[in-house]
């Protein structure tokens, strides 16, 4: 898959609009989350929110228009260029926050199981 920088959701929810276009996602973000994560995983205080909504992407029994959400909240994590540069002082993860916390909003109790690990 050719590398995207995405600069808002709507960009990113109409480019996974498939089940392929998902699990392409899937390997984008395989590659690429784990790295910010570690990079990133002490300045923000979202990390346990990232690890359940990977946890749900990767679970079988969740439908792939369901990972689509997760997929395009992600991506917009990974992605460097973003509405608020991650490299700004203490504001610059907001924009990721946001998104997250909408995601995990939307996704409501669906994603509790994903946290007991």
């Amino acid at each position: 898959m050719e590398e995207k920088n995405y600069t808002d959701v709507e960009e990113i929810s109409e480019e996974f609009n498939s089940p392929e276009k998902v699990r392409s996602g899937e390997n984008v973000i395989d590659e690429k989350l784990w790295e910010k994560v570690e990079r990133v995983g002490k300045k923000i205080s979202f990390a346990k929110d990232l690890m359940a909504l990977y946890k749900y992407l990767k679970d079988p029994a969740v439908q792939w228009y369901r990972k689509s959400i997760v997929v395009g909240a992600l991506l917009y994590f990974i992605t460097p260029i973003d509405a608020i540069p991650d490299i700004a002082p203490l504001v610059g993860y907001l924009d990721d926050l946001g998104v997250i916390a909408a995601t995990l909003k939307y996704l409501g109790h669906e994603l509790t199981p994903y946290y007991e690990d």
